[in-house]
């Protein structure tokens, strides 16, 4: 077998946090929602069934939930932080897709969400 890619990806992380650039927002706080694609080589855990040859999902999860704790005015900024951590935190990763959006922004009208996108290769 020809393995052509290999990729993890943690989708809809749903997590709460004090982000934004009024002041209210970094003290009240709102939900976020982190979805990252994660291209790693993981073949040799197609043929032997150890976590040591693969990026565990629960780590990323933990890194990701880490860097979301600490509050930061702008998106883009949390994102490059992210992306950081996991590149110097997991060695195998080669590339990361990561997307990051605010639940209910407050910006005067009704909007859902609304976020970033961020594809990024080592």
């Amino acid at each position: 077998m020809q393995v052509l890619q290999t990729s993890i990806h943690l989708e809809n992380i749903r997590l709460y946090a004090y982000h934004g650039v009024l002041p209210q927002e970094r003290r009240t706080g709102c939900y976020f929602v982190v979805s990252l694609h994660i291209h790693t080589d993981f073949q040799a855990a197609l043929a032997c069934d150890e976590l040591t040859h693969t990026v565990s999902y629960a780590d990323i999860y933990n890194k990701v939930k880490e860097e979301m704790e600490v509050p930061s005015q702008l998106l883009e900024h949390v994102a490059g932080r992210i992306v950081q951590r996991l590149y110097r935190d997991f060695p195998t990763i080669t590339a990361i897709t990561l997307r990051l959006d605010k639940e209910n922004p407050p910006m005067g009208g009704q909007c859902e969400s609304c976020g970033i996108e961020l594809k990024t290769r080592r």
